[in-house]
């Protein structure tokens, strides 16, 4: 069993928030629109999840960390995502978030994009998972459906994650189109609740469409790093990075401020149906640009096998 912390979070009411949210993120797009709403069954196209929705007991886990994988990889970090349900107390838990592929099994270091049911006493693990990694062919993205291949539900190193019970209720509906800002759409959203709630940290999670427009992209190269990578140009010269077309379904976990648990305040991963997908920086249209997402704050924060010693290089 991994070393576990638990925080709880401030949790405000949901509308609360859109009015929050609404008006930081007028700041940064020029049309935006907040509401509550019924989750829309996320079985359905585009998202295709296993699940029908994010809500009952919404929780975010923050597992292993940037330091597992820099300056030099731990080979020796895998994790099952049936156990991080379980340190979750919330065994049989919808998965969603960013996080490093289970490079054991694939052979290769890869971007995961985990979506996934996890295994209860009733029934087994529903994995509808991707991968993004380079492809040996032509260096350009390769992305996959996890469980095409593979049985397992590992990943590696590090992952933010959103669990819930999956299921229908209300939620925050966040429309905006053409940034304005400097600001990347969670980031935006990350900082609006930083100013407004101070010290009492505020976690989301949940998932967006970008649904006209480009974005930027990182895929981790096959190989984990030989030499040492010592500080952010290190990092960014050693990842390939991509423009990618939309729609794209993006899954991310945010938290207004790190309450001293060493997190990973923003990670935010995509997939498509069209063959790309990648860890998300920011849109490359911002005048085109229009996203549609659902998101739950959490209440509950657990950060598993926090690395001990620690850095600030390759959190962005």
């Amino acid at each position: 069993m991994a070393n576990v912390e638990r925080f709880a979070f401030h949790v405000p009411s949901l509308e609360e928030l859109v009015g929050v949210l609404q008006n930081g993120l007028k700041a940064n797009f020029a049309d935006v629109q907040v509401s509550v709403v019924d989750c829309p069954d996320l079985t359905k196209d585009p998202f295709t999840f296993p699940a029908k929705g994010i809500c009952g007991k919404p929780r975010i886990a923050d597992v292993g960390g940037v330091p597992y994988l820099i300056p030099l990889v731990n080979r020796e970090k895998i994790y099952d995502m049936n156990v991080v349900a379980r340190e979750m107390e919330l065994p049989g838990a919808f998965i969603l978030g960013a996080g490093a592929a289970p490079f054991r099994t694939l052979g290769v270091n890869a971007e995961f994009m985990p979506i996934i049911q996890a295994e209860s006493e009733e029934r087994r693990a529903v994995n509808g998972s991707y991968i993004a990694q380079i492809n040996p062919a032509d260096g350009g993205c390769l992305l996959e459906k996890y469980s095409e291949k593979y049985e397992d539900c590992d990943f590696g190193l590090l992952a933010n994650l959103y669990a819930s019970q999956g299921q229908p209720g209300k939620v925050i509906e966040v429309k905006a189109r053409g940034r304005t800002g400097k600001h990347n759409f969670v980031t935006c959203m990350r900082e609006t609740l930083g100013k407004h709630y101070g010290d009492k940290p505020v976690g989301m999670g949940g998932t967006f469409v970008i649904q006209k427009g480009k974005a930027k992209v990182h895929i981790m190269p096959p190989e984990f790093s030989s030499c040492p990578l010592n500080s952010d140009e290190d990092v960014n010269n050693w990842l390939k990075f991509f423009e990618v077309k939309a729609p794209l379904i993006c899954q991310t976990v945010f938290v207004s401020r790190d309450p001293g648990f060493d997190l990973r305040v923003e990670h935010t991963h995509c997939f498509s149906h069209h063959g790309e997908g990648g860890h998300y920086h920011y849109d490359t249209t911002p005048d085109t640009a229009q996203y549609l997402g659902y998101f739950l704050p959490a209440e509950l924060l657990y950060r598993i096998d926090r690395p001990k010693e620690t850095h600030l290089v390759g959190r962005d």
